[in-house]
Parts: C-alpha cells; structure tokens; sequence
C-alpha cells in the first residue's frame, strides 16, 4: 500500500472503488493492465530494480528534486517526508503508521460517508499525522455515537473536525490541480 514512487495507495480513493475503475495499488495484482506506462517503473528497471525509490542509489533523482505541483487522484506533497520517514524509522514501522492511517480511512468511509465524501477523506487521513487523525477519531467516538442522529449531520461534523485541525496546521486538504 506504500507505493515506490512514494504514494500512499492504500489512502488513494481509486483503490477504495469498487468494480473496473479500482486500482490495486503499485505493485499489486493486474497493476500494469491499470497503468502499463508508469515511468518509476520503468525507471526503476533500468536503475537498481529497488522496492522503493529512496532506496535507490540515484535518490534522490530530478523527478524527485521537482516534486509535482498537481495532484492526481492523491496529494504528492507528503512524498518526501513520507520517504524520510520509512528510511528513518524503518519501512516496517512506516508501513504499520500507513496500515493504521488506512484502517481509520475505512472506518470513515463506512461510518461518516454522506456519499459525496471519500476523496475528502482520503486526502485529509494522507495530509495529517497520525496522531491528529487519532486525535480526531477519539473525538467522533466520543461525540458521534448517537444512532439517531443522521448521516448527513455526522458528516458535517466529522468533515468540521478534518477542516478545523488541517486549518491549525496550516495544511490545505485539497488536490491541486
């Protein structure tokens, strides 16, 4: 679900799709029939054939010295501190922090989706640290658990409390496109 250009696949909104349209993730099942021309992969054949792209010996290469201004269906700004992280502390230890993050994504989706709503998750649960997102979780629990209350209602709230952190720490929780 760490992909090796860096993206979180598992907090990507294509692969909590369901039907045709679902990516598996870089490096899952019939990913090349998804994206048969993706450049890392094919950059990385020709360099060190690494599982992720820090761990190559040209890292950090130009694609990564000019990090992309747009998005596509996920935010690239975390990319670099993302690497940072799983090359500091160990990819085992990021890829449980992710597995987490990924967990608490399907949480929302499944409880607080009004239906308009994943891509908006997706991208707050990838831009925020993980304690926030705890953080965050604790409150819903903790406030939300009236079963009379709405779905539309509890949405409002849960996306009021993403909005209000992100704005505290200064992070915009939309794509760039």
């Amino acid at each position: 679900m760490f992909s090796l250009c860096g993206l979180n696949c598992g907090l990507c909104p294509r692969h909590h799709t369901e039907g045709s349209s679902r990516c598996p993730g870089c490096g899952g099942e019939d990913f090349h029939l998804k994206h048969p021309a993706c450049s890392v992969i094919t950059c990385n054949r020709h360099h060190d054939n690494v599982e992720y792209c820090f761990q190559c010996s040209s890292f950090p290469c130009e694609r990564y010295e000019n990090v992309s201004k747009s998005d596509s269906f996920i935010s690239y700004r975390n990319v670099l501190s993302d690497f940072e992280k799983a090359r500091g502390d160990g990819i085992e230890r990021y890829r449980a922090e992710l597995a987490e993050k990924i967990e608490i994504l399907v949480f929302l989706i499944d409880n607080y989706n009004d239906g308009r709503r994943k891509s908006f998750y997706c991208n707050a649960v990838n831009m925020l640290r993980l304690d926030d997102v705890r953080e965050i979780v604790c409150e819903i629990r903790k406030n939300v658990s009236d079963p009379g209350m709405d779905i539309k209602r509890k949405t409002e709230y849960v996306v009021l409390l993403f909005e209000a952190k992100a704005k505290k720490k200064n992070i915009e929780l939309k794509l760039r496109k």
